[in-house]
């Protein structure tokens, strides 16, 4: 008769309550890098600069934050992107800000454009005063 060898050993538990070696998981997500990048999309989308200011302020602590972690940290890229956004959403806060003022000393001039215009309005019989 020939001799099986013995069974293979079992493999170690994965599992750290079996008593066996952990796999480690990614690392936790800062919170200011959701916050920046929440804050960065709101600036964007709908409040400007109130929310895209502190969009850049609490994405670049994040960044900060994570790299000292040294790995124990993890949403570099979540607080990049609420940093990049917040700064997306100052500059289109600024311009809809210059597009505003622009619009408005333009209808100031057209307003005075016409009051000039409209002092005399001859016709075939009369002048007429008008445009009060």
């Amino acid at each position: 008769m020939s001799e099986l060898p013995p069974n293979p050993p079992p493999p170690p538990p994965s599992s750290p309550y079996a008593g066996g070696p952990a796999t480690p998981g990614p690392p936790a997500s800062s919170g200011n890098a959701v916050t920046a990048l929440v804050l960065g999309i709101l600036g964007v989308v709908m409040c400007g600069p109130f929310t895209a200011v502190p969009a850049i302020v609490v994405g670049r602590k994040a960044m900060r934050e994570i790299d000292d972690a040294q790995g124990r940290l993890g949403g570099r890229g979540m607080a990049q992107a609420g940093f990049v956004l917040g700064i997306v959403g100052t500059v289109l806060g600024a311009l809809a800000l210059l597009l505003f003022l622009g619009l408005f000393a333009l209808g100031a001039v057209v307003s005075n454009g016409f009051s000039q215009s409209c002092d005399t309005v001859q016709s075939d019989t009369s002048t007429f005063q008008s445009c009060d």
